[in-house]
């Protein structure tokens, strides 16, 4: 593998058309000023999510809190205001259904099957470059690119995708796929580290990444700042955007449904105390608990079946590997053989070298099975196990068990 080169692709040049997704914030921002002053013509466009069916009010320090919320017209005006001041078309798409389904129902069901969901995950491709781009097509829009303030790169490699993933033994790998790409664009991790992407937006098909572009990709977030007050944009005194919801949120988004609350036990079945409901805890949690041991104890397993939080110590987190369904491969290519990559279980942990192959029949179709050199702590189900060859993410599937 070490012998591959993959290659930045082009990015939008002097007088293509191009739509960018914008938030608001300092990095949607800085490339719209960046491809306007190259002389793209630039229309801005904002997903609006907030469907008013949670008791929120509004910030009253006029600041946005959280990814979902009455907030997100504080954005929106911010958007709207930039973009008059520097003629520039702007449209507001709703989405807030698209939004619904495919984000705040998967995010209850999967707590609520002891599950942990990752939001973003799921929103980027059904909603930021799903529902978003469709209700631009609906308005009859037409553009060249569509770019974002995402940190990620788009690549491609000189080499088939059938020869990128092969065995250990060297032997090609197959695809029962009919619409496979062996050329497709491929989503890398930026330049700058902390900040990088690509973990999210692994979901992304390679159909919809030929049109969508990263302008970012090469620059830090010190960088970004440092250009936008350059250029004296507001949105370089902005604090960061928050995460989906803060936890008074959280709150609010189960209180559809009554929570059950149920036993806290250890591995043989001890009981050690109660838990408020599933929905509130996540494999490996630590704190919050409400029991007291003579060693730290952390979530090991949640069983919806039995309404039980298991607890274990720390090595009692530590699997061999995982198994995987509903993957998103690079160019709809669905590798048959086994093949080595590294592998990242979330999106603060170190991708780790590990096996990938078929799951057995047991498994649904197209499930894989990832074996790692080194034990891993605390994998979820529901969260995302992301394949990167020379950090190039290759394939992406949801986490269903760990073993």
């Amino acid at each position: 593998m070490q012998d591959l080169e993959f290659y930045e692709i082009n990015q939008p040049e002097k007088g293509d058309t191009v739509l960018i997704g914008m938030s608001g914030g300092v990095d949607s921002t800085l490339v719209t000023m960046l491809l306007k002053e190259q002389g793209c013509k630039v229309i801005g466009v904002t997903m609006s999510t907030w469907n008013n069916d949670l008791p929120i009010e509004p910030s009253p320090d006029g600041l946005r809190h959280s990814c979902y919320g009455p907030d997100e017209k504080i954005d929106i005006e911010t958007c709207r205001k930039f973009c008059a001041e520097n003629d520039i078309e702007y449209h507001v798409i709703s989405v807030k259904d698209e939004y619904r389904k495919n984000v705040l129902e998967y995010f209850k069901s999967e707590y609520r099957n002891g599950r942990t969901p990752n939001p973003c995950i799921m929103c980027n491709p059904t909603v930021k470059f799903g529902a978003l781009l469709q209700g631009v097509e609906k308005l009859g829009i037409k553009f060249d690119y569509f770019c974002t303030g995402h940190y990620a790169k788009l690549v491609k490699c000189n080499s088939p995708i059938n020869e990128i993933l092969k065995t250990e033994e060297g032997s090609e790998n197959s695809s029962k796929s009919n619409d496979v790409n062996l050329y497709p664009i491929f989503i890398s991790q930026a330049e700058d580290g902390t900040k990088d992407q690509a973990y999210f937006l692994n979901r992304i098909k390679s159909e919809v990444l030929e049109k969508v572009r990263f302008p970012l990709s090469k620059m830090t977030k010190k960088e970004v700042y440092e250009e936008a007050r350059k250029r004296n944009l507001q949105a370089a005194e902005k604090s960061e955007s928050q995460d989906f919801v803060p936890p008074e949120i959280f709150e609010k988004i189960f209180a559809d449904v009554k929570s059950i609350p149920g036993n806290i036990t250890d591995e043989n079945g001890k009981v050690l105390g109660k838990h408020r409901g599933i929905e509130f805890y996540t494999i490996g949690q630590r704190r919050g608990l409400g029991v007291s041991a003579k060693n730290p104890l952390y979530v090991k397993e949640i069983n919806k079946e039995k309404n039980t939080v298991v607890l274990s110590e720390n090595d009692g987190l530590l699997a061999e590997g995982l198994i995987a369904t509903n993957w998103v491969w690079a160019g709809n290519f669905a590798p048959e053989k086994a093949f080595k990559g590294l592998v990242k279980i979330r999106l603060a942990s170190k991708p780790v070298l590990a096996l990938i192959e078929r799951a057995s029949s047991e498994y649904p179709e197209g499930s894989y099975k990832i074996t790692f050199d080194e034990k891993q702590r605390a994998i979820a189900p529901g969260q995302s196990a992301v394949v990167y060859i020379n950090g190039v993410t290759v394939g992406g599937g949801i986490i269903e068990k760990a073993f």
